[in-house]
């Protein structure tokens, strides 16, 4: 039970404690309140609101403090509510009085601001890190299978012919799209709250922009009332993680569909796939359909922080301990799935020769002809009549489009020549010539830049 402190008369019981405690899991933040703490020590050394040897003493227990931790030596007291009580309260066994000074100038509510913000910060830069690493594989896969053609879809129905490569730089593309939303989450995040106290401010002559400064903030916040209450950062990243993990549920369901036998286009490596309980001849894309359905619990994640904020006045409440578990929980989630991801597609098995002989199926080349009699001077218009009929009279028929012959196509126009039977799904692609087109020429430029984006970052 927890000692009985101020006006309170009774002490809380067994079950609120529970309730209430945060420890369970705010305890990973031990790292960031430490150096928030230590950061505040120096700030209240500098403006001589504590003694340079009393900040040494705090410091030095502090360090203490978080290497217990760190070798897994500290007792985690559940009654101490959370990891900032916990620091707190085991400091002064360390030290002694002198721990008490250390929350002069400091509420828990602008220190658990601090120590998300620090977080978030972190989380970020770590998921960046796994996004570039998936990069990485997808342009090594289409690198590899940079001269493969397979059929691109639209409504699930064969559309046109497209490069492999290509089909997978769309997802490199999607997933810079999610690097460059977390790198301005980020400059949200990168704000520094300390010094804003309880909801008003503090009391004292403190030096945010030192404090800023020693924990890499980029500024300080504005307003002490905003900066105790605002979530919108951890909304943020959450939303971020919400699109990458839905562009990781796409990819995963494409797999999914073409590691079938009604596609068989790739086959996952077995250490990527899982057996059946019961069927022998099975092997099931497991890991994608866990990414699949690991979405679902970040977008829960986003709508619940997003609920638990909607109705909540200034400043501090305590509903705010909920953005904890969600952001923990969206970011292990999100770091995993990208990392698995990632060996996943880098083990794939392509498999062209089937791709090849899908491509000879739906009529892929019909929009192809219809090009080619614009090119003769119809309006598109007419062109994409004449073609529909001339598909629907090789329906009819049991023909292909390839094995027509000029007569056949003098049947729909005159315009048709014997250069028709010059179309191929290869001429298809490289007739796309145009800047992110499928066009051999144009792929091997978007694999070059994206190349150059996954080099830079880790160089740097």
């Amino acid at each position: 039970m927890s000692h009985i402190r101020g006006r309170f008369q009774k002490n809380a019981t067994e079950a609120v404690i529970k309730y209430t405690s945060s420890l369970p899991f705010d305890w990973r933040m031990y790292h960031h309140d430490v150096r928030g703490s230590i950061a505040h020590a120096h700030m209240l050394a500098k403006q001589s609101i504590i003694s340079t040897d009393e900040a040494k003493v705090i410091v030095d227990g502090l360090k203490a403090v978080e290497s217990e931790i760190e070798n897994s030596k500290f007792d985690f007291k559940p009654e101490l509510e959370d990891i900032h009580m916990a620091i707190e309260s085991r400091l002064a066994e360390i030290v002694g009085a002198t721990a008490g000074k250390l929350h002069t100038a400091r509420s828990r509510n602008d220190q658990v601001a601090l120590d998300m913000r620090m977080f978030t910060r972190d989380a970020i830069r770590e998921i960046q890190a796994a996004i570039r690493i998936l990069q990485k594989a997808l342009v090594a896969q289409a690198s590899k299978n940079s001269d493969v053609l397979l059929p691109g879809y639209t409504h699930m129905q064969l559309a046109q012919p497209v490069l492999l490569a290509h089909h997978l730089l769309a997802y490199f593309e999607m997933f810079q799209r999610d690097f460059e939303r977390f790198e301005d989450a980020y400059k949200r995040a990168d704000v520094m709250p300390l010094g804003s106290g309880a909801l008003a401010g503090a009391a004292y002559n403190l030096d945010r922009e030192f404090v800023a400064k020693e924990l890499g903030f980029s500024t300080v916040t504005q307003n002490s009332l905003d900066a105790v209450s605002d979530r919108d950062f951890v909304i943020e990243y959450l939303s971020c993680a919400s699109l990458c993990m839905m562009h990781i549920s796409r990819m995963a369901e494409e797999l999914i569909l073409w590691s079938s036998a009604e596609f068989s286009f790739v086959e996952m490596d077995d250490s990527y796939a899982t057996p059946s309980s019961i069927m022998p001849q099975k092997k099931n894309p497991d890991v994608a359909e866990l990414g699949r359905g690991k979405t679902g619990r970040i977008y829960g994640h986003l709508m619940g922080l997003l609920t638990t904020m909607k109705g909540l006045p200034l400043s501090y409440n305590r509903d705010l301990q909920e953005d904890k578990e969600a952001i923990f929980d969206a970011h292990d989630t999100l770091s995993n799935s990208l990392t698995v991801f990632a060996g996943m597609i880098d083990t794939l098995i392509f498999k062209p020769q089937n791709m090849s002989r899908s491509l000879a199926q739906g009529y892929i080349l019909a929009t192809d002809i219809a090009d080619y009699l614009v090119k003769k001077g119809l309006p598109f218009r007419k062109a994409h009549g004449i073609t529909g009929q001339l598909v629907s009279h090789a329906i009819a028929t049991g023909k292909t489009l390839e094995s027509m012959t000029l007569a056949d196509y003098h049947e729909f126009s005159p315009l048709f020549a014997e250069d028709i039977h010059d179309i191929s799904v290869a001429r298809s692609a490289s007739s796309k010539n145009v800047i992110g087109g499928t066009a051999p020429t144009q792929v091997a430029q978007q694999l070059e830049r994206a190349r150059k984006i996954v080099a830079e970052f880790f160089i740097c």
